[in-house]
């Protein structure tokens, strides 16, 4: 049985780094107060991904977080590697079924990305933003969010809770947040929630 704790692999650019902001290191830091066992993963290059993508799928926890700057077609990594989504659906397919995934980045979380995620890996949910975000508004938003849905139910995350959490925190943030989860009853094979502001 997958272990309910939290997996964050970050990737920032250069000038993230030497003004210190972590949002994952920050992140990690909080939900130990949560007792959560989490494992946090900074890497800069395609390789380290893969490698992080490793651990967390040895590691059996139940949700993975990914922080990096990114847009509409995908992710970029500290050496400005760019990781398209239909890339990282690969990726992300042999570790992610029956696994939720958290994004904390800019533009990336819409249709065409949920659709490449959730049918080629199995997962249970996507979410994120899906317009740019700001690194104080993410920390404080990831923060709030986890805080709140884990108070609810510190061993599991359950779609109404996610739901109705990540709407609670949208209302203070007026941030666009996207809820994608799989839906056998849908001919896409998922349904989407727009917690838009």
């Amino acid at each position: 049985m997958a272990k309910p704790d939290v997996f964050i692999i970050e990737s920032l650019d250069p000038d993230d780094e030497g003004n210190g902001r972590f949002e994952g290191s920050i992140l990690s830091n909080f939900l130990r107060l949560h007792g959560k066992r989490l494992k946090y993963r900074y890497v800069r290059t395609r390789e380290e991904f893969k490698e992080a993508l490793k651990a967390y799928r040895r590691s059996n926890y139940r949700y993975l977080h990914i922080s990096a700057h990114g847009e509409a077609e995908g992710l970029t990594l500290t050496n400005q590697e760019d990781i398209d989504f239909d890339e990282l659906a690969i990726m992300l397919k042999p570790c992610l079924k029956n696994r939720r995934l958290f994004l904390s980045v800019c533009s990336m979380v819409h249709d065409d990305f949920a659709e490449e995620i959730i049918l080629k890996t199995g997962c249970y949910s996507v979410v994120g933003p899906t317009t740019d975000i700001y690194f104080r508004d993410a920390v404080v938003f990831w923060i709030a969010a986890y805080h709140l849905i884990f108070k609810v139910d510190r061993y599991r995350i359950v779609s109404r809770t996610l739901k109705t959490e990540l709407g609670r925190v949208r209302d203070l943030f007026n941030l666009d947040i996207a809820y994608y989860s799989k839906s056998k009853t849908r001919p896409q094979g998922f349904t989407k929630d727009l917690l838009a502001h």
